[in-house]
Parts: structure tokens; sequence; C-alpha cells
């Protein structure tokens, strides 16, 4: 399936949001997403199915001073 990810197109065998999160090496429960600019809560993601095209943002929190 192509996607859009974080900008960047990429190509990639997952069918839900929460797939294509572990494809990606993301874990935990420290992430916000995004499916075309709507949100998609944590507890949502097993389920959300995705699409061609769709544009996927993930953001990680980051420590800094």
């Amino acid at each position: 399936m192509q996607l859009i990810i974080n900008g960047e197109a990429q190509t990639i065998a997952a069918t839900t949001l929460s797939q294509l999160l572990t494809a990606l090496g993301y874990e935990g429960d420290w992430l916000a997403t995004a499916v075309n600019g709507e949100l998609v809560h944590r507890e949502d993601r097993e389920e959300h199915m995705l699409n061609d095209n769709d544009r996927i943002e993930i953001l990680t929190p980051m420590q800094g001073g």
C-alpha cells in the first residue's frame, strides 16, 4: 500500500494503523497519530483501516532542556 508518512511516500504492507506502527518499529503509548488530518486515538488504532495514499502523521515526544 502506498502511504505518505510524515511527508514521505512509502510502500508498506499494512492494513490498519496499528500494523503500520508495528512495521515501522514504533512502540508504546506515547505517540500521537493522525490520518488525513484527523486524530486517531490510541484505542482506535487496531480498527482504523488504511487506504492507498492516506497521509499519516506520527509524532513522538522529545526530551530537551
